[in-house]
């Protein structure tokens, strides 16, 4: 089992600001992307992704 890092994924669904709190291994958009659509309706809208570490 390799570690994660808390992240916070800061996002625009459906044109709204959000964001979510996941333990990922990098601070990798496309990892970010992953974790969102696990949470979120194929349907939703997910843009402007940013990744950084959480306080």
């Amino acid at each position: 089992m390799t570690a994660t890092t808390k992240y916070v994924i800061k996002y625009k669904l459906n044109d709204e600001r959000r964001f979510e709190f996941a333990h990922l291994h990098s601070d990798d958009v496309e990892e970010a992307k992953q974790a969102l659509a696990k949470i979120h309706d194929e349907n939703d809208r997910i843009t402007d992704i940013s990744v950084s570490k959480a306080l």
